[in-house]
């Protein structure tokens, strides 16, 4: 058995991972989308790095994009086998994949406007929402903790790993020649303490271990830190300068979580009487998704159900789904804090909300999660910067731009050691660091060798290994 690391190799986006056994079935850990490259993701995403009729099976950790995105370009490439994943992973998918589909039918059109300009051909989407509808009838979903036999002598159970709705780590049993071999995949690994999920939970032995090595390097501020910390920017730039607070957040977990807080401090009357806009469709069908999955969360939300029906609504909360609504926010000219996707600005409706208030020295660009090095979320946070190009036109950088890294909803490297710290150690035969920025991950591989653990690998892209 060996297993090729294709994407989220010494970065932070993109993951693939394949496995292929000794009798020739290829397993994909995976299948994400590269984002915030510019131009250079578009290649990237259309070079698969696997010949999707040659795959058998896809199983995922978990329903972000870098995860899971390119699932419909897989399928309509010629993949027939299954996706495998979780319950709630299975139903975010429906909605995240069309909604991917969408913004690329956008992005396109408006790219080859430009391109008709220089009289160059139009150019397709990686896929369309009708290859994102499509793909669903491949997927799988199984319940946390169940052995699921996924073919002759290969089985997976998904362990909670508390990063987002439905997260899981895939622990594979792969059994060649009488030996069984035990595979773990972390996918991304959620924090000891969230606002609304169970934290993550011990998952079995393992004998290779796969992990994610994002936060490797860094270390969060307290939960109640975090808290006064957006209070603080909410009253800050809505009362003080009476201007607005936009906050790219990704509309999967992160936006809820945010939700919840400003619905907790709505609650205990701390939250300024200012509209709260939530503008994006996918967000709105996601919240309704995490309605629909009571068994994912935590004592905090079931306390605050006993008083609150809903703990992601309070009465000056909007959800916005239509495109004149959103346009309409333009012209809003009171106090308010808008959430929208995505948490990196590379695309979606949050892409137009900084370039209509970045200038604007009243209001907060209130960054709340990683954003990959070549982002647009990571160039606005330059020191000093004085402009900055949205859409291709350059504007004046007046907002305040803050950052708030305990949103986050990967775990920094002292969780994630204290989670990996449920392995016997010793009994790991050799472990990959992977979902990472290099140097990130050469620090916390030093972190990790402290902790106790050994033969560890950071793989590059197209680095194969036998196991």
């Amino acid at each position: 058995m060996k297993i090729k690391f294709i994407g989220a190799a010494r970065q932070v986006t993109g993951s693939k991972h394949l496995i292929t056994t000794d009798s020739g079935k290829k397993i994909l850990l995976d299948c994400g989308m590269y984002q915030g490259k510019g131009l250079e993701t578009d290649s990237m995403n259309r070079n698969l790095g696997v010949n999707p009729e040659e795959l058998d099976y896809i199983v995922l950790s978990h329903a972000h994009i870098d995860h899971t995105g390119l699932i419909p370009y897989i399928y309509k490439s010629g993949f027939e086998g299954s996706v495998i994943c979780t319950n709630a992973t299975d139903d975010l998918c429906s909605i995240m994949l069309a909604d991917s589909g969408h913004i690329q039918e956008l992005d396109i059109k408006w790219f080859n406007k430009k391109r008709a300009k220089h009289n160059q051909p139009p150019v397709e989407p990686i896929y369309r929402v009708e290859d994102a509808e499509a793909c669903m009838k491949n997927f799988i979903g199984v319940g946390y903790d169940k052995r699921y036999k996924i073919d002759e002598g290969i089985f997976v159970t998904f362990t909670n790993s508390g990063h987002m709705l439905g997260s899981s780590v895939v622990n594979l049993e792969i059994i060649e020649n009488g030996e069984t071999k035990r595979i773990a995949y972390t996918g991304d690994i959620g924090r000891p303490r969230n606002r609304i999920l169970h934290p993550p939970v011990p998952f079995p032995q393992c004998d290779y271990l796969i992990t994610e090595s994002t936060y490797g390097n860094r270390l969060h501020s307290s939960e109640n830190e975090r808290d006064e910390d957006l209070l603080n920017i909410v009253v800050d730039t809505c009362v003080k300068k009476a201007g607005k607070l936009i906050i790219p957040s990704f509309s999967i977990g992160r936006t809820q979580e945010i939700i919840f807080v400003l619905n907790n401090l709505y609650n205990e009357g701390k939250l300024p009487h200012i509209d709260v806009f939530v503008d994006s469709p996918l967000s709105v069908n996601a919240t309704d998704i995490f309605r629909m999955h009571p068994e994912c969360m935590n004592e905090d939300v079931k306390d605050v159900l006993k008083y609150d029906p809903d703990p992601f609504g309070f009465n000056s909360l909007k959800y916005i789904k239509k495109v004149e609504e959103s346009k309409a926010l333009n012209e809003y000219d009171k106090p308010c804090i808008i959430i929208s996707s995505s948490g990196m600005m590379e695309a979606g409706r949050i892409k137009h909300h900084v370039a209509n208030n970045v200038s604007n020295w009243r209001n907060t660009i209130l960054i709340v999660g990683y954003c990959s090095p070549t982002s647009l979320g990571a160039r606005i946070q330059q020191p000093g910067l004085r402009y900055i190009s949205i859409f291709g036109e350059m504007h004046e950088v007046n907002a305040a731009i803050a950052k708030i890294e305990a949103f986050s909803g990967h775990g920094d490297y002292k969780e994630m050691i204290e989670f990996l710290d449920c392995q016997n150690k010793n009994l790991i035969k050799k472990m990959f660091l992977v979902h990472g920025d290099y140097d990130v991950q050469v620090d916390y591989k030093g972190k990790l060798e402290d902790a106790g653990f050994h033969d560890i690998e950071i793989p590059d892209s197209g680095d194969e290994f036998k196991l």
